[in-house]
């Protein structure tokens, strides 16, 4: 029942984010007196509607999105009655036509933002950054250890001990449980999580006296510190996995316990900063997204073949929706909506692309026509005029067939070898 709740709820949020684009665009058309007639959620046949104004707003029965209808997009539309000539989009500046043309993605921005806005101002959030200055409780005790560090070369992840085969971890052995507070390592005090995980690092190969709580008692054990191969705390912690080389890696002692992360919330003001720096970050991945989309076709290939899913394969949204179920279902809020701000920060980009017929495109004619009339009119030559639109028809079926084509392999993919978080 909450998956079926999450994924309802993620995809009426995908179809709020759709409508709040179309309203941006609605909304700069009507200030700068651009003829707006239609703003409709969803598609097909009409179930409601009224009219306010010139404006007829609506919904239609197929709710895969929406669209508003501005006058004269184009020269070549023929949608202009008498007497609105001049209310043609085509005809009013360049720079008020990108503004329109733009409003949609700067509305996925903002919504993005809110949300990890709201997620920094008023939930608790693990902060790591704590760990260098508290102890914090055992969350995890690992049954086994790999010895080696290994990528599985199917999903380009790392491989996770058997516990049928590996060795047990030293926790298990000597008996911590989740919750156990470590709070002396061979007699000296510990105070943080991070000074413990130095502690037992260096220790590889030894065995140490651990002193924990429990309960509100103290108990000391031994515990024989095994090796492991870690990547080094000098490489970038957001490195692919797979570009980490032997050079990367190190030998350390290890016990087999991660730390329940102390929480912190940031509040409505210091929520802004942390939220911005979400912000740039998720820009960063999604442009490295769409650079990265011809090279994962292959892998979208294989996974409708039954191979492993790549969890860095792209996703539809089909697939964000069952994934947005799943969070949903494990009360991960917090991380169906960063999930829910991702996809809008996504969404945005990419109808920022200069190709037709995504918003960018559209923005990159106008542009082009502007700086063609410019360099026209310096050499003394007459102004070419507008770009034909029906001329670009050709270009643009193009464009949506493969956009279409890839649309259509995720969604196959997602059907048929889904995503699936692991936690």
């Amino acid at each position: 029942m909450a998956y079926a709740l999450g994924v309802l709820l993620f995809a009426l949020a995908i179809l709020i984010s759709v409508c709040l684009h179309e309203a941006g665009h609605l909304a700069t058309a009507k200030a700068f007196g651009m003829k707006v007639t239609r703003y409709f959620v969803g598609f097909g046949p009409t179930l409601w509607s009224f009219r306010k104004g010139e404006t007829e707003y609506g919904v239609k029965a197929i709710p895969l999105g929406g669209f508003v209808k501005i006058v004269g997009m184009t020269p070549q539309d023929d949608d202009v009655e008498p007497g609105d000539e001049k209310r043609a989009m085509w005809r009013f500046p360049v720079w008020k036509r990108t503004i329109v043309m733009s409003a949609g993605s700067v509305a996925h921005f903002l919504l993005g933002f809110a949300i990890l806005w709201g997620i920094f101002a008023f939930v608790a959030l693990p902060d790591e950054g704590k760990l260098d200055s508290q102890r914090a409780a055992v969350e995890n005790v690992s049954p086994c250890i790999t010895p080696q560090w290994q990528v599985e070369a199917k999903t380009g992840q790392q491989v996770q001990c058997d516990p049928a085969t590996a060795p047990a971890s030293p926790a298990k052995g000597a008996g911590l449980r989740p919750g156990d507070v470590i709070t002396a390592i061979d007699g000296q005090p510990v105070s943080t999580w991070n000074a413990t995980t130095a502690k037992i690092r260096a220790s590889g190969g030894k065995t140490l006296q651990l002193t924990y709580e429990r309960g509100g008692e103290s108990h000391t054990v031994p515990v024989a510190v095994a090796y492991t191969e870690r990547v080094k705390d000098s490489v970038d912690r957001n490195t692919a996995i797979g570009d980490i080389g032997p050079g990367d890696l190190e030998r350390v002692g290890v016990l087999g316990i991660s730390p329940a992360i102390p929480t912190t919330t940031a509040g409505p003001v210091g929520a802004f900063g942390r939220a911005a720096d979400l912000t740039g970050q998720m820009f960063n991945r999604t442009v490295a997204a769409l650079k990265s989309f011809p090279q994962k076709i292959p892998k979208l290939w294989a996974a409708l073949s039954g191979e492993p899913r790549d969890a860095n394969t792209p996703i539809s949204v089909v697939g964000a929706s069952r994934i947005g179920g799943e969070l949903a279902q494990h009360n991960y809020w917090p991380d169906f909506l960063a999930l829910l701000a991702g996809l809008n920060f996504f969404v945005g980009v990419f109808n920022l692309l200069p190709i037709l017929p995504v918003d960018g495109g559209h923005i990159a004619i106008a542009w082009f026509e502007r700086i063609r009339s410019w360099v026209y009119a310096r050499l003394g030559r007459p102004d070419p005029g507008r770009v034909d639109y029906f001329k670009l028809m050709p270009i643009t079926y193009a464009i949506i067939i493969i956009f279409g084509g890839f649309t259509l392999l995720t969604v196959a993919a997602d059907f048929v070898n889904p995503i699936t978080i692991t936690r």
